[in-house]
């Protein structure tokens, strides 16, 4: 038997309509039926495959079946084609009918319509087609590659810390590194960073809840931020960053302030222990005359030194300005100059300078202070200076505070010295007037 023009073309394995049947169409549904001739009378039945039970209907989509055995009925109705899935012919109620393309696309399915059959050739339909089903097969494959290509967050962890952190303040880096090493990494060091999500986001600030709050508000902002540089290095789908929105551990902020009793206590032993200790004693005595942050005092160089001040290149706040009075001039005075090192305090051993807060948490069990902490003498130096009835402005100076909010902070603390003052002019009053206090 001669074999049909049309699919002996076509590459894959014979289909129906190659066993003899007129080119474009199939079998009849029932070839040996006696009431073959019947059906012929039928096209669409005649030329189908049987419809399953799902009704479906089939047939080998080419010019000879869109031309000649296509009839219109009251409703719409579909033909899909047998040797490429997805490939159909769209039949109107006015008998119109069109070629289409069903793609399956990111878990959704699509029709494109591809032209009507009278416009468009079936040939060209087809090849249309089956481009548009080849372009929907390969734009996964980038997806699945990239997923499977996306680098171990502790990877990723290092070549973010050689590009990024060198933008960074060295003092800024030693926090962030802090917050990286003893926070981040533990907890995701083996995620996919493509992987992330929002819930992982989630589940690590409730293992810190009630544990390590503080940390986890330190460390957050640099977990968004090594997830914004694989953004940008296309690791990361762009805004898509799992950290943003996510709230904080609300904290208390601790307000310690040394009392007259316990800034005699704190004198009195320091200068027990200052031949034993010089450097850190020093150290601690800077902080209490200047009011100065602990990394300004204890990174100090002797090229900063400048009598009667210390010039900071930098600091929290930028470059930064701090007037030595008559006791931190004192202090700095008595210091002695070591060989090999442009520190003030140095480290006993190694490079680098002195690491003053190993050896306070010790001391400040000594002179029953357990609960303050070397910042604690800055609030201290702030406290005073409220009471001494100093503009909050020139607090805001002494402490070098960019901001004026960031010293506002410590307005509550007036409200004792204006209660005092109100009570001694009231007391002054009552005498005036013979009244009794």
């Amino acid at each position: 038997m001669r074999k049909n023009p049309v699919n002996s073309k076509l590459a894959g394995p014979k289909t129906p309509s190659s066993l003899g049947s007129p080119g474009g169409c199939l079998h009849p549904e029932n070839a040996g039926n006696s009431a073959h001739s019947d059906e012929l009378s039928d096209p669409i039945r005649s030329h189908l495959h049987p419809q399953t039970d799902s009704g479906v209907r089939r047939a080998f989509l080419d010019g000879n079946f869109a031309r000649q055995y296509v009839a219109s009925q009251p409703k719409e109705y579909e033909i899909w084609d047998t040797v490429l899935i997805g490939f159909g012919m769209r039949i109107q109620p006015n008998g119109r009918s069109c070629w289409f393309v069903r793609k399956r696309h990111r878990g959704s399915n699509r029709r494109v319509t591809l032209g009507r059959c009278c416009d468009v050739d079936a040939l060209a339909a087809r090849r249309e087609a089956r481009r548009i089903l080849l372009d929907v097969a390969l734009d996964g494959l980038p997806r699945q590659e990239k997923v499977s290509a996306s680098p171990v967050f502790i990877d990723f962890a290092d070549e973010f810390w050689r590009d990024y952190a060198r933008h960074w303040k060295p003092s800024t880096q030693h926090r962030n590194r802090s917050a990286i090493n003893g926070q981040i990494l533990p907890y995701f060091a083996e995620f996919r960073l493509s992987e992330i999500s929002r819930t992982d986001i989630v589940r690590w600030r409730d293992a810190c809840a009630h544990v390590a709050e503080a940390r986890f508000n330190r460390a957050v902002p640099v977990l968004a931020s090594m997830l914004k540089y694989a953004e940008q290095l296309g690791l990361r789908p762009k805004g898509k960053n799992p950290c943003r929105g996510i709230p904080r551990f609300k904290r208390k902020l601790l307000e310690r302030y040394l009392s007259p009793v316990e800034y005699v206590r704190l004198v009195r032993r320091l200068d027990e222990v200052a031949e034993q200790s010089p450097l850190e004693v020093a150290a601690v005595r800077l902080l209490i005359f200047t009011g100065a942050r602990l990394n300004e005092i204890c990174a100090l160089q002797w090229d900063w030194v400048q009598p009667p001040r210390l010039v900071l290149p930098d600091s929290k706040t930028g470059a930064k300005v701090i007037v030595l009075n008559r006791q931190a001039s004192e202090v700095l005075a008595q210091i002695p100059l070591r060989s090999g090192t442009s520190y003030v305090f140095p480290r006993s051993r190694g490079e680098g300078f002195l690491d003053l807060n190993n050896w306070w948490r010790k001391f400040r069990r000594t002179c029953a202070l357990p609960d303050v902490r070397l910042h604690d003498l800055r609030h201290s130096f702030a406290s005073v200076a409220v009471r001494e009835g100093l503009p909050l402005a020139t607090i805001g100076g002494l402490l070098g505070h960019a901001l004026p909010e960031t010293t506002a902070r410590y307005a509550h603390l007036a409200d004792q010295t204006i209660a005092d003052a109100a009570a001694r002019v009231a007391s002054h009053l009552a005498a005036a007037l013979g009244i009794e206090p």
